[in-house]
């Protein structure tokens, strides 16, 4: 995230001195960088989001095996 945010500046930086395509590429590593860190923490989160599911899934059965008894 800090990386995007650092591209981000530097991209300014560049436009500032009318170094266009310069700021472009700047500003495209700073999106994927951006995307790259989402990616990231929306894999963690979904993650642990199927593991409390699956976690619940277990109880549920346990639940059930203890009202057939």
């Amino acid at each position: 995230m800090i990386l995007a945010a650092v591209a981000i500046v530097m991209a300014g930086v560049f436009l500032w001195r009318r170094n266009f395509d310069t700021a472009f590429v700047v500003a495209a590593l700073g999106m994927l960088a951006w995307f790259l860190n989402y990616r990231v923490q929306m894999k963690e989160i979904t993650a642990a989001a199927d593991l409390k599911e699956k976690n619940n899934g277990y109880e549920e059965e346990a639940y059930e095996d203890l009202d057939d008894e």
